[in-house]
């Protein structure tokens, strides 16, 4: 599978086991509104960092990833949770 951002990157994403999926998905912890409303995801960096190092098929260096801008991490992370939410609710924005 493969995701393609809005600046024309393409990052190949990997199956992951059910038991790093789980992970990855206990790894998402939101900031609630007092209204009950997701305001945002808390750890932001690390949780995307954890979720790009699993899921990309390839280079998940350091170096490569400081290649990408928190744009185009934002927007691979809330893809990969589109990918791996499925039954389960909408992903986080």
């Amino acid at each position: 599978m493969e995701i393609k951002l809005k600046g024309g990157k393409k990052l190949k994403i990997r199956d992951v086991s059910i038991d790093e999926r789980d992970e990855l998905l206990d790894s998402v912890s939101y900031n609630l509104g007092a209204d009950g409303n997701i305001l945002g995801v808390k750890m932001m960096h690390s949780t995307m960092t954890k979720w790009l190092r699993t899921c990309i098929d390839g280079d998940t260096s350091d170096k490569f990833l400081s290649t990408l801008s928190l744009d185009e991490r934002t927007e691979a992370f809330t893809k990969m949770q589109n990918i791996f939410f499925v039954g389960e609710g909408k992903a986080s924005k």
